[in-house]
């Protein structure tokens, strides 16, 4: 374990989380398997840049950082993932909105589990 990197100036358990249960989340990078995930092979992908999920529980690592386990609705995969490789749907920032224009987000408020 001498080879985690731990990032001291930071403790994200002193603030609430930053998702919450049940809430629509966006993978900001591809996550690939580290050997902790049981069933697939190291290096596999678990989750691709873009992939939709919701999280489904919320727990902590090193006493430092949130891990928020998400289940991505395409592959089923239950993942878990610090509060920097996701951005949330349902909160959304205005100039995100804005960008995405009226018709993408009606398209992504559709997007709830089970609608794969």
């Amino acid at each position: 374990m001498g080879d985690i990197s731990r990032d001291s100036d930071t403790v994200e358990l002193t603030a609430p989380p930053i998702f919450k249960y049940g809430e629509r989340v966006i993978s900001r990078y591809t996550i690939r398997n580290d050997g902790t995930y049981v069933g697939k092979d190291i290096g596999e992908v678990l989750a691709r840049k873009g992939d939709v999920g919701f999280v489904t529980s919320i727990g902590n690592f090193l006493q430092q950082y949130y891990i928020y386990a998400v289940e991505f609705i395409d592959t089923g995969n239950r993942v878990g993932m610090r509060g920097r490789e996701l951005v949330s749907l349902d909160n959304l920032p205005d100039h995100v909105a804005e960008a995405l224009g009226n018709e993408k987000i009606e398209q992504l408020s559709g997007i709830r589990p089970g609608s794969a």
